[in-house]
């Protein structure tokens, strides 16, 4: 039988709050009870000039967004949507790695948990074929930050909900994916604590390491993410579909693929990918 929303714990906001300074600096964790999108929140708290650190989670998310428009709606209790606000003190030419680096952080996080989650390009955060979790992040002008501008980064985990809860048949939770910890259901608290510590560390490493940390952040990258040495479909933004082998993410985050009768591999900065089985044609 499916868990009532009634028996879902709700977030333990007093734990959250104490819990900020120790994942990083400056770091504000606050829940909010219902909302149209955590990610219109932070956005309207960064263009007020709020610091970096500030994460917003919202228990009922009832009009959220993801990558291309998609719309994310979570039930109450059953998901992790919060955003998050970065000011990141590099170059900005850079900050196209912010998400990359995101999803590169939560599959992190849900290792650590047990659960094999991997990274499909760009940001997508899988457990085998099936998406656990979504990231979007947005140029927001401000008036404070390099260039007047911040990144809000927003992440929606599925965690507690039953398959019939679940979007789309090509989609999976943690509860589900897992087999639940220790025989019971994760606890949101101490997942979103998980994924914040990871994102932050991700983050300091990112800033702090320069051209060397660059590169050990996109060597991470690559060894986690599952796209690539796989067939894909790409759709362009311009509607055309590229369809061949990815080898790699370059230097600017952008997935490398190699076109069927081709010589050399095209950097795609931009569109939406389909892993293909070998040899079939279709997708997973």
């Amino acid at each position: 039988m499916d868990p009532a929303p009634a028996a879902r714990p709700a977030l333990d906001a007093a734990r959250l709050s104490r819990a900020g300074e120790d994942l990083g600096p400056g770091v504000v964790v606050e829940v909010v009870d219902r909302a149209a999108s955590s990610q219109a929140l932070v956005a309207e708290r960064a263009r007020a000039g709020a610091p970096a650190g500030l994460v917003v989670a919202v228990e009922e998310q009832t009009a959220g967004r993801g990558r291309l428009d998609r719309t994310w709606v979570t039930p109450r209790g059953a998901a992790l949507t919060f955003s998050v606000l970065l000011r990141p003190a590099t170059p900005v030419e850079t900050w196209p790695w912010v998400p990359l680096l995101t999803g590169y952080a939560v599959a992190k996080a849900l290792r650590a948990r047990g659960v094999p989650a991997s990274v499909k390009w760009p940001n997508d955060v899988l457990v085998g074929d099936l998406k656990v979790a979504g990231i979007l992040a947005e140029l927001v002008a401000t008036p404070a930050g390099p260039a007047g501008a911040a990144v809000v980064v927003g992440i929606g985990l599925n965690v507690a909900q039953a398959a019939d809860e679940l979007p789309v048949p090509t989609a999976t939770s943690l509860d589900l994916a897992s087999g639940s910890i220790a025989g019971a259901p994760a606890d949101r608290t101490e997942v979103l604590l998980e994924v914040l510590a990871a994102v932050w560390e991700a983050v300091a490493a990112w800033e702090a390491g320069g051209e060397a940390g660059a590169d050990r952040l996109r060597a991470s990258y690559v060894a986690a993410c599952a796209t690539v040495g796989r067939r894909v479909r790409v759709d362009l933004p311009a509607g055309q579909a590229l369809e061949g082998e990815a080898t790699g993410v370059d230097a600017e985050g952008r997935l490398l693929v190699l076109a069927d009768g081709g010589s050399e591999a095209r950097a795609v900065a931009a569109g939406d990918v389909v892993h293909v089985r070998a040899g079939t044609g279709s997708v997973p």
